[in-house]
């Protein structure tokens, strides 16, 4: 009863917002012009203040507003039987005279306008009054429900009859960890997500719902719609490898979200358009199949298709010469043809500017740690991820619920944008949690009016860890201490650091040379630097002029100081390098060597990465693209912070705290992810439950498509 209450209280307090929003509008209008037409006055002949010329607008445009409210609908009543064009005619004149009768039961006895002058400000006052509460309704979620769900209603008219039986909506909420979902409902920051949690005081179990603080949900009136599991990641806890897992079922050969192909002599990045292309070519010949939504299928704001039929803002198509076959039929274009929900995202994206700008001032006004730099255009690209790639996103989903399609896959990137620059656990990153969840609300009312029931999955890719960055800690990057490692140049900002002289003084003993000694330093050739890589708190060194990926012993050979300088480094957590003697071995500080056979009876500096961590190496180091050295950051289980190798205070990429443990929240009339002593582990094994899921639900099986066989052959 409260929460209805609750509703309908906010509901009122929206409507008198607007209102009087609109009534500023309409009494600024009013004053300007005012200010413009020489028969329209709103002062006395002998003139008055600024504050009663302002009284008396705002009283003209109350009332006009009032009357417009109240008269106008009973006029059209009385002139329903007037032919439509005598009408349009006389609309404007009705018009005016009520701005007339306005300032004549104007309260302040102001105000004084010609007959054919109030036609003209009636008209404008009209017009503004109409455009400002247009505007203000199109950000009302329940308004902008409304409005597609008409206009998906005429489309249907003309499609034909979908299948009765439910589909799936996957929603993928990005960088958001399973830690930080519980704590954001326990906050009542997400509302639905609560909701269907159904998260009580306590109580007594229900059917063994897993819900939140490891107790069960209580029966008080409400029971749990939804089961909250968590899942680990791969090593590569990012976007790129978790969702080409998710949607096409292999993870393999995704050691980072940037790494370098010696066989190409190309680095690969996962949100490039021509790298993510490849990657989904690569997954489609190894799995044999199309992906998760081959039948009856959408993919919206995603880096790959999933092998669906309509896909938008997909980034692995957008390299593709444009066609018909991949032609995004509900992206940007698409959306903004649409004046109502251009203005939404314009207005929205405005505020989001000047949200950034604000809190970032705060940051930096209170001396804020950890903080990077959020200056130049990152107010534009925040605003851009948190307000247009949200609304396009979630509109288009809309359209394909009400449009009655089997499974749609889709990627809300807003939280993972923020937590970067503001930190995971951030307040600027707690009100991009509270918009998901609207969004997730939405979502839910708009499958009550869709042609076939749905079941509304949200899950992560993976979760972010907080902790400052590794040059803020020691003065220099990862790239610097891997070229003092080596002995080449290094900018003079980190040879000054504490991290750098202690680089250059082992390189020198490794080398034996006297340490003061500067001349002599080893400088090998430009062709044989090291390429230096960062995905979030794991970096990847690779050596270009070395066709294959090189052992320890080639590598101490070569630079006998560099993985020592790497292993000793304290904000270096472990190292992973082939091995001609044992295959490959994990590197820690003091001299720590750990063959990768023998790491689950000595996990060494795995240790403090948790379970699931020697098992995540292992796999990785199987890669065919693998880096020459794998370089860990250090992590505190304590606090659970990391050390990001690239400008972030909330990262992941790598192994350490709460990265590696995203969710899946499924509905529970969806079978079990997972058995009760069973770890869901890695984005291949997630593909798996949510193909069963479809199959649990009459939906397709997901054959080889045309477009998959293709691929196959390239």
């Amino acid at each position: 009863m409260r929460g209805l209450q609750g509703v309908r209280w906010r509901q009122a307090t929206r409507q008198i917002g607007r209102s009087v929003t609109v009534w500023a509008a309409s009494t600024a209008t009013m004053l300007v012009l005012a200010g413009l037409l020489p028969d329209f006055q709103l002062q006395s002949a002998d003139g008055d203040s600024a504050t009663r010329i302002a009284v008396t607008a705002a009283c003209g445009a109350g009332a006009f507003g009032v009357l417009s409210a109240v008269v106008w609908p009973l006029l059209v009543r009385l002139l329903l039987l007037v032919p439509a064009f005598v009408l349009g005619l006389l609309v404007f004149f009705l018009n005016g005279s009520l701005l007339l009768l306005a300032l004549r039961i104007n309260p302040s006895g102001r105000g004084a306008v010609a007959p054919e002058t109030a036609v003209i400000v009636a008209a404008v006052m009209s017009a503004v009054a109409s455009a400002t509460g247009a505007a203000l309704a199109v950000r009302d979620d329940e308004t902008y429900r409304r409005r597609l769900h008409r206009l998906a209603t005429r489309r249907r008219r003309s499609d034909p009859p979908c299948p009765t039986t439910p589909g799936l909506v996957f929603v993928q909420l990005d960088g958001v960890g399973h830690d930080v979902l519980t704590d954001a409902v326990r906050k009542g920051l997400m509302p639905t997500v609560g909701r269907w949690l159904a998260t009580g005081d306590g109580g007594q179990p229900t059917d063994g719902v897993r819900t939140l603080g490891g107790r069960q949900s209580a029966d008080h009136g409400t029971r749990p719609t939804h089961r909250l599991t968590p899942w680990r990641t791969d090593w590569s806890s990012q976007t790129g490898a978790s969702q080409l897992g998710i949607l096409h079922g292999s993870t393999f050969d995704v050691p980072a979200f940037r790494w370098y192909e010696k066989d190409r002599g190309e680095v690969m990045v996962c949100n490039r358009p021509t790298s993510a292309a490849e990657l989904q070519r690569r997954a489609v010949v190894r799995t044999g199949d199309g992906g998760l939504l081959s039948v009856d299928g959408a993919s919206r704001g995603n880096l790959f298709s999933g092998g669906a039929g309509e896909q938008a803002l997909v980034l692995s198509i957008a390299a593709r010469r444009r066609s018909r076959e991949n032609r995004s039929r509900a992206g940007y274009f698409a959306y903004f043809s649409d004046p109502a929900g251009a203005v939404r995202t314009a207005l929205s994206f405005v505020a989001e500017v000047a949200r950034e700008i604000g809190q970032s001032t705060r940051a930096r006004l209170r001396r804020q740690r950890p903080r990077i730099g959020r200056g130049g255009l990152y107010p534009l690209v925040r605003a851009f991820a948190t307000v247009v790639e949200r609304d396009v996103v979630v509109a288009a989903v809309m359209g394909d619920m009400l449009a009655g399609r089997t499974a749609v896959y889709a990627d809300l990137v807003a939280y993972d944008e923020v937590a970067h620059h503001s930190g995971p656990h951030s307040r600027d990153a707690e009100k991009v949690l509270q918009r998901l969840d609207r969004a997730l609300a939405l979502l839910q009312r708009v499958a009550e009016h869709a042609p076939r029931p749905y079941r509304i999955v949200v899950l992560s890719d993976h979760g972010q860890s907080p902790g400052e960055t590794f040059h803020a800690r020691y003065g220099l990057t990862l790239g610097d201490l891997v070229r003092a490692g080596c002995g080449l140049h290094v900018p003079r900002r980190a040879e000054h650091t504490h991290s750098g002289a202690e680089a250059r003084a082992a390189v020198r003993a490794a080398l034996r040379r006297p340490v003061a000694d500067r001349s002599d330093e080893h400088r090998p050739d430009r062709g044989r630097e090291p390429i230096v890589l960062a995905s979030g708190n794991l970096g990847l060194v690779s050596f270009p002029d070395v066709d294959h990926r090189m052992t320890k012993e080639e590598i101490d050979a070569r630079h006998p100081a560099l993985l020592t300088t790497l292993a000793n480094h304290p904000g270096i957590g472990f190292l992973l390098v082939r091995s001609a003697e044992h295959d490959g071995v994990v590197l820690g500080a003091h001299g720590v060597e750990i063959p990768l056979a023998a790491l689950d009876d000595d996990p060494g500096p795995l240790a403090r990465f948790g379970p699931g961590a020697a098992d995540a190496v292992r796999r990785t180091h199987s890669f065919p693209h693998t880096a020459d050295i794998m370089v860990n950051s250090a992590h505190d289980p304590a606090d659970g912070e990391v050390l990001a190798f690239e400008e972030q205070i909330g990262s992941h990429g790598g192994l350490g705290g709460a990265q590696s443990r995203p969710f899946l929240l499924s509905p529970l009339d969806l079978s079990a992810p997972v058995g009760q002593r069973e770890e869901l582990a890695g984005a291949e094994h997630v593909h798996r439950v949510l193909r069963r899921w479809l199959r649990e639900l009459n939906g397709p099986e997901i054959p080889l498509t045309a477009p998959a066989e293709e691929e196959r052959a390239a």
